[in-house]
C-alpha cells in the first residue's frame, strides 16, 4: 500500500485511513468467502455510508459479483431484481429489514447481513489486526458487478460488467479527466448504488489515493458546510443538485475557495446553469456521457483541453463512437446529422443477465447500440440530442413509463393509463399520467398518487395525473402517445 495513513473515507464523525479501509475490506471479504459467495451474486441494499464502500470492494475481493440495489425501492421493485439475480447473500441496512427479510425468506437467500444500529457495522474491523485479501484475486474476465438498469419495457435489466471492463474504464476516464494524486477531497452526494457515483466517486478516489467524503442524506446546508469543514476540491453532482444549490439563499455566501472541479452526470446540464455555476464558484464543470452498459463512461469533455458547453465531449481512449441511422443502424451518418449513437470498446458489458434477446438487440456486430440520439460537430465533439428509448430522466434516474402504467393498471379504478415524460425545470424531466377511470368505479387523483407511492420509488411517482374520458388511439388501436405529447406541447405555459 502506497499511502496507508492517508485519509480515505469520511462520513459524519467516522474517518478511515487507507490502512483501516483495506483492513475492513479484507476481513469482510474473507467472511464472504467462508459463506461460499465466490462466483455467486451478493446483493447490496445500502444507502450512502462507509459500509457500502467497504461492501462493494469486499464483494469484489471475495470473487463474487456485486449487485447494488436502490435502497429507495419498494418490495415489488426489489423482488424483480432479487429473483433475477439469484443472490447467494444480501447485505442490507436496518431500514430495509422488513422488506429484505420477507424477500429473503421467499427466495431462499440464507445469508443475510444486516448493517446498522440493530445489526453490525462493516467498519468495525478498522481497529483489528491487518489481514491480507483473499487469494487468488479474481481474474480480469470474471464478473465483478451486476448493475441493474431500466428496460424499454419497464423490466429491470442486469448489466454484466467484468473486472477488466471496470478497471479499463477507470483508466479511460482518467485520460480525459485526471484526478490529482494524494490531494483530492471529493464530496459524494450522488447515491453510491448508482453507476455514476461508483465510477466517478468510489473508484475514482481510490485510484487517486484521494479522500471520499460521503454525505448520507443530501441537504444544501450540509453541502455548504462540508465545502468548508472538509476542504472539498471536487464536487460530483447532477443538474438537479446544481439547480437546488444555486436556488438556495445560502449559495451567494458559500465558500468555494478550495473547489477546483465539478463533475456533472446522469442528465444533460443546460448551458445557462453550467455558466452560472462556473462563474459563481470558479470551478470548471466537466460533462461526460455514459450508461451502465458501457462500463459506464463513453465520452468526456477533456479537463485539460477544449471544453464545449452543451457537448459531452470526445470519446475516451480505445473507444469508437459512431452516429448511425435509426432504422437498422448500419448506415454511418455525417457530421451534423442526428442519429443513434453506437460505440465499441473494451469497457462494454458482456450482456444482460437472463435476457438473450435484449442482449442481441443491444450488442450487434461488436457494437453497443445506446438507444440515444446524437450528433458530432466538425471537431468530433459529441452532442446528445434526444433518446430513442421511451424513458424519462427524473433527477438523473431513468424512469420508464411502462412500469408506471403497469402499476396504475393494478388499481381497480383504472381502465386505461398512459404515462409520458414532460419537461421539469428542477428535475430535468417528470412523468405525467393520463388515466381513464373504470366504468362504475369512483377514483380520485389523490388515490392514484397514493397507490403509486406504495408501489414505486418516490422519483417514479407521477408529478401529475389527469383523469380523462378517453385516450387517443392510432389506426391499429394503440394508445397514441405522440398525440398526447403534442397536445401537452401546444398548451400555454402555466
Amino acid at each position: 500500500m502506497e499511502a496507508p495513513q492517508h485519509e480515505a473515507l469520511v462520513c459524519q464523525d467516522e474517518r478511515l485511513t487507507y490502512a483501516q479501509y483495506l483492513r475492513c475490506v479484507a476481513w469482510f471479504a474473507h467472511e464472504l468467502v467462508e459463506l461460499g459467495a465466490g462466483g455467486r451474486r451478493v446483493g447490496i441494499v445500502l444507502g450512502n455510508s462507509p459500509d457500502i464502500c467497504v461492501a462493494m470492494f469486499a464483494v469484489h475481493a471475495a470473487g463474487a459479483q456485486a449487485v447494488p440495489c436502490n435502497p429507495m425501492y419498494t418490495e415489488r421493485e426489489l423482488r424483480i431484481i432479487f429473483e433475477d439475480a439469484d443472490m447467494h447473500a444480501v447485505i442490507y441496512s436496518d431500514e430495509k429489514h422488513d422488506v429484505v427479510s420477507v424477500l429473503a425468506n421467499e427466495l431462499g437467500i440464507h445469508h443475510r447481513i444486516r448493517v446498522g444500529a440493530a445489526g453490525r457495522r462493516l467498519t468495525a474491523w478498522s481497529s483489528a489486526e491487518d489481514r491480507k485479501l483473499p487469494q487468488p484475486m479474481p481474474s480480469p474476465g470474471a464478473l465483478a458487478t451486476l448493475q441493474y438498469t431500466g428496460g424499454t419495457t419497464g423490466r429491470s435489466k442486469g448489466v454484466n460488467l467484468t473486472h477488466r471492463s471496470i478497471a479499463i474504464n477507470i483508466s479511460q476516464r482518467e485520460a480525459l479527466v485526471p484526478a490529482r494524486k494524494d490531494c483530492e477531497r471529493l464530496l459524494c452526494v450522488m447515491p453510491l448504488f448508482h453507476v455514476y457515483a461508483s465510477a466517478m466517486c468510489l473508484y475514482n478516489m481510490v485510484y487517486a489515493r484521494g479522500t471520499l467524503i460521503v454525505l448520507p442524506r443530501y441537504t444544501p446546508e450540509a453541502v455548504f458546510a462540508l465545502l468548508v469543514s472538509e476542504g472539498i476540491t471536487i464536487f460530483a453532482g447532477s443538474p438537479t443538485l446544481f439547480i437546488g444549490l444555486m436556488s438556495h439563499p445560502d449559495f451567494v455566501n458559500a465558500d468555494f475557495s478550495r473547489l477546483h472541479l465539478s463533475y456533472s452526470g446522469s442528465a444533460a446540464l443546460p448551458e445557462e446553469l453550467l455558466s452560472r455555476w462556473e462563474s459563481s464558484t470558479g470551478a470548471a464543470v466537466i460533462e461526460g456521457y455514459g450508461q451502465s452498459e458501457a462500463g459506464p463512461v463513453i465520452s468526456f469533455n477533456p479537463q485539460h483541453g477544449t471544453r464545449k458547453p452543451g457537448s459531452v465531449g470526445i470519446p475516451v481512449p480505445d473507444t469508437l463512437v459512431e452516429i448511425v441511422d435509426t432504422d437498422d443502424g448500419t448506415r454511418v451518418l455525417s457530421v451534423g446529422e442526428k442519429g443513434e449513437i453506437r460505440m465499441r470498446g473494451p469497457q462494454v458489458m458482456t450482456g444482460y443477465r437472463n435476457l438473450p434477446e435484449e442482449t442481441a438487440a443491444s450488442l450487434r456486430d461488436g457494437w453497443l447500440y445506446t438507444g440515444d440520439i446524437g450528433e458530432f460537430d466538425s471537431d468530433s465533439y459529441l452532442f446528445i440530442r434526444d433518446r430513442k428509448k421511451e424513458m424519462a430522466k427524473v433527477s438523473g434516474f431513468n424512469v420508464f413509463p411502462r412500469e408506471i402504467e403497469e402499476v396504475l393498471y393494478q388499481h381497480p379504478g383504472v381502465q386505461e393509463a398512459a404515462v409520458v415524460a414532460v419537461p421539469d425545470a428542477y428535475r430535468g424531466e417528470a412523468v405525467k399520467a393520463f388515466v381513464v377511470p373504470r366504468a362504475g368505479q369512483r377514483v380520485t387523483i389523490e388515490q392514484l398518487i397514493e397507490h403509486c407511492k406504495t408501489n414505486l420509488a418516490k422519483y417514479k411517482v407521477p408529478a401529475s395525473v389527469d383523469l380523462v374520458a378517453e385516450l387517443p388511439k392510432t389506426s391499429v388501436g394503440k394508445i397514441d402517445k405522440n398525440r398526447l405529447r403534442a397536445e401537452l406541447a401546444s398548451q400555454p405555459a402555466r
